[in-house]
């Protein structure tokens, strides 16, 4: 057969976890984002000759402000009944009953947007000498465009925010979500390892999705009742009716599983199943916020006290909101209300960015021009 080109992503969430708490890629992520962007606005404000010292007090702004508006943003445009049914969700890192340890799960980007937004503007109410809200605003989406770059990483690592289906050679399985299952499935604490393979024996099925192989490596002493059991009665049923966004498995394939002996007196199991291949979107959206970034960098680094207020940060708005609303349409809907508008909740919420982009960076220009007269 021929040789199916896609890439199998099994990536960890978790880079290391201690009872209920777990220190996940997305915290790490988005910690250096914040980290390396203030060593990058140090430089920018030693170039421009501004006190240093000022750079901690907007990083602690920005933190901040990142994080109410990125939680109120997603709670409000797509979760909405949390407000009245789990309010204490909203900015609680915890689940109380029982403890774990959850983080803030949901951050929209449109909300941080506002959020920092609202700060500097906060910020440069003090009327601080030579810093205006849209000097500030300038400098910052550079460190924006950074951040956005960081985040859409740990999205990937996460497998959340994907992509539609797609056949090309660069479509991505995502398997984490199985390989998690298993592991809490795993009651008797029989499965060693699982691994994932492409299967070039047969053929994509009807709907045109990837065949693969799932192999589970049991630890010596793991009996064959057990391994059904696990199998059979856990893995192949929640493939089927939980993980249906990731995997195209027929029902009927839950008998073919093989089970064969290892070298140590251990067993093995393959399943086979189908996997369905995505558009990797947190990827398209990272490397365009790395581009965006050194874009804005560079005209910085070129004009710095002679740039027109507000041009980057007009540009930062019709970029980086532009390429969202096309990226939009390789997505699969955040949320279920989605697929009952005429476009998604991030095209909508990014029309009205892209529209003030476009006049704010008008206005810069023309306000430059009319000084240079």
């Amino acid at each position: 057969m021929t040789l199916f080109n896609f890439i199998i992503w099994n990536g960890n969430p978790e880079i290391f976890s201690i009872g209920s708490f777990s220190l996940r890629w997305y915290g790490l992520f988005f910690a250096l984002a914040f980290l390396i962007g203030q060593q990058i606005f140090y430089y920018i404000y030693r170039k421009e000759g501004k006190p240093e010292k000022d750079v901690d007090t907007i990083t602690i702004y920005m933190v901040v402000a990142t994080i109410i508006g990125a939680r109120l943003g997603h709670v409000i445009f797509y979760q909405p009944e949390i407000i009245w049914n789990e309010p204490l969700s909203i900015f609680l890192p915890f689940e109380l009953n029982p403890f774990r340890f959850t983080g803030l799960q949901g951050l929209a980007s449109h909300g941080a947007t506002i959020g920092i937004l609202t700060g500097i503007w906060l910020l440069a109410r003090k009327k601080k000498p030579g810093q205006n809200f849209l000097q500030l605003v300038d400098r910052i989406v550079i460190i924006v465009a950074l951040a956005g770059a960081f985040i859409r990483l740990g999205n990937y690592f996460n497998s959340e925010i994907i992509g539609k289906p797609t056949d090309k050679p660069f479509g991505v399985v995502f398997t984490s979500h199985l390989t998690t299952y298993i592991k809490h499935a795993d009651t008797d604490h029989i499965v060693d390892l699982v691994a994932y393979a492409k299967n070039d024996t047969v053929p994509k099925n009807k709907n045109g999705n990837v065949p693969m192989l799932v192999y589970i490596f049991f630890k010596p002493g793991a009996t064959q009742l057990q391994i059904d059991d696990l199998v059979n009665s856990h893995i192949t049923s929640y493939m089927a009716t939980n993980l249906r966004e990731y995997f195209d498995h027929d029902p009927e394939l839950v008998s073919t599983y093989e089970t064969t002996p290892q070298g140590n007196g251990a067993y093995a199991a393959r399943i086979k199943t189908y996997g369905i291949a995505r558009h990797p979107a947190q990827l398209y959206e990272s490397i365009s916020c790395i581009i965006l970034f050194f874009l804005l960098l560079g005209i910085w680094n070129r004009y710095k006290a002679n740039l027109p207020q507000g041009s980057l940060f007009g540009i930062f708005l019709i970029v980086c909101f532009g390429l969202r609303f096309v990226y939009e349409f390789l997505k699969e809907d955040q949320v279920a209300f989605e697929s009952s508008l005429p476009i998604n909740m991030g095209q909508i919420l990014s029309i009205p960015l892209i529209l003030a982009g476009i006049v704010i960076t008008f206005l810069a220009f023309k306000r430059k021009t009319t000084e240079g007269k």
